[in-house]
């Protein structure tokens, strides 16, 4: 229920803040993908949906630190946007429950379902950070393409320690999918992995004209 409202309703949020979309050809019609973005505002979360889910008729699912569903209205609609918890090493069992988040994520795109995540895992200053490697392993685990966007000026709308909205407009640039083939035949390991994601990162980079240099 919650999806066909959404292409209703989230395109009103496109006009009052979002300035320009570049690359919306972009997204692959016909396959599930795995949405890879840079972060500086709690307002991507609603950009990358804002753009995708009114053009595909298929659900799309956040990855998503666990800790905001102790705050009962995040949750609940994290909860309705059937949302993905993912932890820190701190949290206890953290190993245990992030492997669940995976197989979950895994059982969306298998079938034919979308999954965002941010691979900084947290908001940056506006420059990238060192990004996790975790949309690495879902890439190879699922064999789904990458699609790699660039957001610009979402901190702008919502600044860090901000509640509600400025009137000000952002960017987003949405690149061209990544495959990763050739690496499905080789072993997974932590080189691998930090590998692949140096290069989704390279590509978000183009797309805010930033260097990723980790």
């Amino acid at each position: 229920m919650v999806y066909p409202i959404a292409k209703v309703v989230l395109p009103l949020i496109y006009k009052l803040w979002l300035r320009k979309v570049e690359g919306i050809e972009n997204i692959p019609k016909d396959k599930p993908f795995i949405v890879a973005a840079n972060h500086t505002s709690y307002y991507d979360a609603l950009l990358l949906p804002v753009i995708i889910i009114p053009r595909l008729n298929k659900k799309l699912h956040a990855l998503v630190n666990s800790f905001y569903w102790k705050i009962p209205i995040t949750g609940f609609f994290l909860n309705l946007w059937e949302s993905i918890p993912v932890f820190l090493e701190k949290d206890k069992n953290s190993k245990k429950k992030n492997k669940i988040a995976i197989e979950k994520s895994l059982s969306y795109l298998k079938n034919n379902e979308l999954i965002m995540l941010f691979p900084e895992g947290t908001r940056s200053d506006g420059k990238l950070k060192k990004a996790y490697t975790g949309v690495a392993k879902l890439a190879l685990k699922s064999k789904a393409l990458v699609l790699p966007c660039g957001i610009i000026g979402s901190n702008k709308v919502l600044p860090k320690g901000k509640i509600f909205p400025r009137f000000a407009r952002c960017e987003v640039k949405i690149g061209k999918p990544i495959y990763f083939e050739k690496y499905y035949n080789k072993k997974i390991n932590n080189r691998l992995l930090e590998e692949i994601t140096r290069s989704i990162m390279k590509q978000i980079a183009k797309l805010i004209n930033q260097k990723y240099n980790y």
